[in-house]
């Protein structure tokens, strides 16, 4: 079954819901943990207890954990098992990239079955080209993992590069979107849910088929409620990512906080799904 097949139906049986691990120094003193690697590990293992058996995806931001260093590394690993144990659909936010025998090893650190690190899918920078990461979708296609593509961004330092026009007449955001769509299974596209896809020159209707990392809900300022109406015809295939939102609640509110996200979502008439 290849990646794409295997989100599809996770966002059908489990419900569009992405919830983020991502324990910052903020959200760490919220829970009464240490800023620590002990702090970080304990935070993504209560956030996925909470999550597993409520909805289907998570989604540990790296950099969160590189930062606590070696002892930060280990923490994610064990996060990382504990989710996929849990029947969770694990993407890694590593948003690596580079060319050659360099991001051969970025996908075999997170794609490599029984890789300490191994996740379902990663994120990926593809601004050298979508070639430049071949090595890395061949790793994914051979064991059903997924290399989602940073493509569409909600930050404003982005709009430049990724609205501008490359010698084909397209956008660097729209000719990614249609170089991923000719993968054979193993692509996603990363959408921010603040920004208008028309404006990237990307056509919802374009994008069939293809799983899309949505982040930006919640506290980032895009609603739930929304999801439909942002991406048209794609929005079956939206991981809607939650983050602050949901990880604010708090340890003893964190349950709660996913069971509204899933019931907001699950109210949508074209998306639907159950937990």
């Amino acid at each position: 079954m290849t990646f794409a097949t295997r989100l599809l139906t996770t966002l059908t049986e489990s419900g569009q819901l992405c919830v983020g691990i991502d324990p910052h120094a903020g959200l760490l003193a919220t829970w009464g943990l240490p800023d620590s690697a002990a702090g970080v590990r304990e935070f993504g293992l209560k956030t996925v207890d909470a999550v597993a058996g409520r909805a289907g995806i998570v989604k540990p931001q790296v950099a969160f954990f590189e930062r606590h260093g070696s002892a930060g590394y280990a923490a994610l690993e064990e996060v990382l098992a504990a989710a996929r144990a849990a029947g969770l659909f694990v993407i890694a936010d590593a948003k690596r990239g580079d060319i050659g025998s360099t991001v051969d090893a970025y996908g075999e650190a997170w794609l490599s079955p029984g890789s300490p690190l191994e996740a379902d899918a990663m994120t990926a920078y593809a601004y050298q080209g979508l070639g430049s990461l071949r090595g890395v979708l061949d790793l994914a296609e051979q064991h059903g993992k997924g290399v989602i593509v940073v493509t569409a961004t909600s930050n404003p330092e982005a709009v430049a590069t990724q609205t501008a026009v490359r010698s084909d007449g397209r956008t660097v955001a729209a000719g990614i979107a249609a170089e991923v769509a000719t993968l054979p299974g193993t692509g996603g596209l990363v959408l921010g849910a603040t920004i208008r896809l028309g404006d990237y020159g990307i056509a919802p209707e374009s994008l069939a088929g293809i799983p899309i990392l949505a982040p930006g809900f919640g506290a980032q300022g895009a609603r739930l409620a929304d999801l439909s109406a942002l991406f048209e015809a794609a929005a079956p295939q939206v991981a809607a990512h939650v983050s602050r939102e949901i990880l604010g609640a708090g340890p003893d509110g964190i349950v709660a906080a996913i069971d509204r996200a899933q019931a907001e979502l699950r109210a949508l008439p074209s998306v639907g799904g159950a937990a």
